[in-house]
């Protein structure tokens, strides 16, 4: 029985990643041509690397059809909706950190809280007719976050690329986004409200519950043991 592990299959993550294992003598390397998406595992007999989307990720640990998987925080949170009875955190990783923010024109020199915001969405609707629109690719997250805190008079806008530029390009009129510098956001004169960090995300080692442990279990004590990670309850 081999133990599956998923991880990122491109970029920083995906670097990041094959690092912190590496660090601790367990060396993960593609194999084939860069498109193929395989990989292999070295240091630890009995666990095959998985080459996957971040955003795949939290699927198939939730299906069971890896055992293990590197991926952000912020995906599990928002893509699984009961994500702790599904997966359990082994490890914070310590790369790939970054808040999910609301962020707002800087021109709304009025709007400078979440407060700020509900009185502007309902003055906004009151104009227009229709709910301010938010853009986001965290539905479950940034919905949850604007309940809590009594908002209402708003509708989350689906973007899976290039949040930042819905508002310039008049199909939103705040964002709801993942940031680590802020940067991109202050290139389109965007500003983030003051409270309204939802997460503080960063790449974690996940285990997956539904997963077949009856015989991976050996496999996960000797990679727990390498890497010094203590072994979860599943």
């Amino acid at each position: 029985m081999m133990l599956k592990i998923g991880v990122p299959s491109k970029g920083r993550l995906m670097e990041k990643t094959f690092e912190w294992f590496g660090s601790r003598g367990v060396t993960m390397r593609q194999t084939g041509a860069e498109r193929e998406y395989s990989g292999a595992v070295d240091g630890v007999e009995g666990v095959e690397l998985v080459m996957l989307s971040a955003g795949e990720i939290p699927r198939e640990l939730a299906a069971g059809r890896i055992h293990l998987g590197v991926t952000g925080s912020d995906l599990v949170r928002d893509k699984l909706a009961d994500w702790a009875v599904q997966v359990a955190e082994l490890a914070p990783l310590g790369f790939g950190h970054a808040d999910l923010i609301i962020a707002v024109p800087s021109c709304w020199i009025d709007v400078d809280t979440v407060d700020d915001l509900d009185a502007a969405a309902a003055a906004f609707r009151a104009v227009h007719g229709f709910r301010l629109r938010i853009a986001t690719k965290y539905h479950r997250l940034v919905r949850e976050f604007l309940t809590a805190q009594g908002v209402a008079d708003y509708q989350l806008v689906d973007s899976q690329g290039a949040t930042e530029g819905t508002v310039k390009n008049l199909t939103a009129e705040a964002i709801a986004d993942i940031t680590s510098s802020g940067e991109t956001l202050r290139a389109n004169h965007l500003k983030i409200l003051s409270d309204s960090v939802i997460l503080q995300s960063q790449a974690m080692l996940f285990a997956s519950r539904s997963a077949d442990w009856a015989e991976a279990r050996e496999v996960l004590e000797r990679l727990a043991g390498q890497v010094g990670l203590a072994m979860p309850e599943i």
